[in-house]
């Protein structure tokens, strides 16, 4: 029989196993993606974006065009990030831009998490060549979108029959930060999801305002 510990699985991110690849989150790119809308697509990049800043995880911004085309990356992202210039590319699969290989490989992470635009290309194209080179992928599917339902749906299927993991934009805040009495983040992760939370963050706002609610005890 199996013995219970009180540790979290192997397969649970935290902030200091993994890299965040935010890839494409434009302008041009947006305005053809219809499997989300758009202001929830900007929100989860937001709040995928915060999570990624609080708890220090590594985080790679890239763009294709942003130049030419496809306009800069959203500044729900680029605010969180003030000081890092996106990897602008000309290959419609991130991994195959040496930069980001460089950029993966200083890092050092065994894990890869990926959002972006569109799921069928930006992100199978890295979440497939990263699986296939022995590491770990992980997609997170609201912060991601496609031209029509049916293309982001079988991009995700593709990706988790090759093994990917997928995940949500507040799974991803909520399970790094995974036990409420984490002090040192725990402020932080109620004001993200507050302000990018949606119905939960509503929850939030209205515990803690009629009875001064703590998850923390």
């Amino acid at each position: 029989m199996p013995i219970a510990k009180a540790q979290p699985g192997s397969t649970l991110l935290n902030g200091n196993d993994h890299t965040l690849i935010m890839i494409d989150h434009q302008s041009q790119m947006s305005f053809a993606t219809k499997s989300i809308d758009a202001t929830v697509l900007r929100n989860n990049a937001a709040l995928v974006s915060k999570a990624a800043a609080e708890f220090k995880v590594p985080t790679i911004l890239t763009t294709v065009a942003a130049e030419s085309f496809s306009g800069p990356i959203y500044d729900e992202i680029q605010s969180v990030f003030p000081d890092q210039k996106p990897i602008d590319r000309t290959t419609m699969n991130t991994w195959e831009d040496q930069r980001i290989a460089d950029r993966v490989n200083a890092i050092g992470k065994g894990r890869i998490v990926l959002a972006g635009l569109w799921t069928s290309v930006c992100i199978v194209g890295p979440a497939l060549s990263a699986l296939d080179q022995g590491f770990e992928v992980y997609v997170i599917t609201d912060a991601s979108g496609d031209i029509t339902e049916e293309a982001h749906e079988r991009a995700v299927q593709r990706m988790v029959q090759a093994g990917a993991r997928p995940i949500t934009s507040l799974q991803y805040l909520l399970e790094l930060q995974r036990d409420w009495a984490r002090g040192e983040t725990y402020d932080e992760t109620v004001k993200t999801a507050i302000q990018n939370g949606g119905a939960y963050g509503l929850g939030l706002i209205y515990a803690k305002s009629m009875f001064n609610a703590s998850e923390g005890h």
